[in-house]
């Protein structure tokens, strides 16, 4: 047998025993709860930047994107741009892709830090409410006839707000790409665990099941949860599939 072939056999086999390890699972869901409760996202940079996220989702996007190969990936919710400057760099390698940042306020000490970073000549910088005419007007006419298309989406994280960019942003991403929905794992959470608008019961993770009951073109790419365990994504991995 090819040897890489064996390894992917061997490595599908080993995330299904995931299922099946029932203090795997329980650690994991421990650690998912206790270090979100630490801010535990909060220790990560890259290339000089808070990235704000969890090493295996970003992991998880290195392997989305080297399978997929997608011209654009657009992203809401910028913060301090640690995440659009990695998936610039990533594109970088990849010689080619463009990255959208979308947020409704841009502070300064963070547009003067990704304008002057090395990666931003990939990166477009959009100021604005995600779901607002405007914007969507203008993500429109940069992805028209871009090809390949991924989004994703990390900005205000209740059940409206993240339901619409659902169905805004949908509609542009390519067959066999995906949107990706971050911090699912609000519903997982212990209620009352934030001092947002947003807890259990009005999260994204709600705005998945909500927005997939009524979209056929999309489902969740379960694959990706069963290896990562450990997630601020749990079903959030949305796959085109038509």
């Amino acid at each position: 047998m090819n040897p890489i072939k064996k390894f992917e056999i061997e490595r599908e086999e080993l995330i299904a025993s995931y299922q099946h390890n029932e203090p795997l699972k329980v650690a994991a869901k421990n650690f998912n709860i206790h270090s979100n409760q630490a801010k535990y996202s909060y220790n990560f940079s890259w290339m000089g930047r808070p990235i704000i996220q969890y090493p295996q989702d970003m992991v998880a996007m290195q392997e989305l994107i080297w399978q997929i190969q997608p011209d654009v990936l657009v992203e809401t919710g910028v913060a301090h741009g640690g995440s659009l400057i990695y998936y610039a760099s990533l594109f970088e390698l990849l010689g080619k892709g463009q990255v959208i940042g979308i947020d409704i306020d841009i502070r300064t000490h963070n547009r003067e830090a990704i304008e002057n970073h090395p990666m931003y000549k990939r990166i477009t910088l959009l100021e604005g409410s995600s779901i607002s005419s405007e914007i969507i007007h203008q993500v429109k006419e940069v992805v028209k006839n871009k090809g390949k298309v991924l989004i994703c989406l990390d900005s205000n994280h209740t059940h409206e707000h993240v339901l619409e960019e659902l169905n805004l942003y949908s509609p542009l991403v390519t067959v066999g790409s995906y949107i990706v929905v971050f911090d699912t794992i609000v519903e997982d959470m212990p209620s009352g665990m934030y001092d947002r608008p947003w807890d259990v019961g009005d999260n994204p993770k709600t705005a998945v099941w909500e927005f997939l009951k009524h979209n056929s073109n999309f489902e969740i790419d379960h694959s990706i949860d069963n290896k990562l365990l450990i997630s601020v994504a749990p079903e959030g991995y949305l796959k085109r599939i038509k």
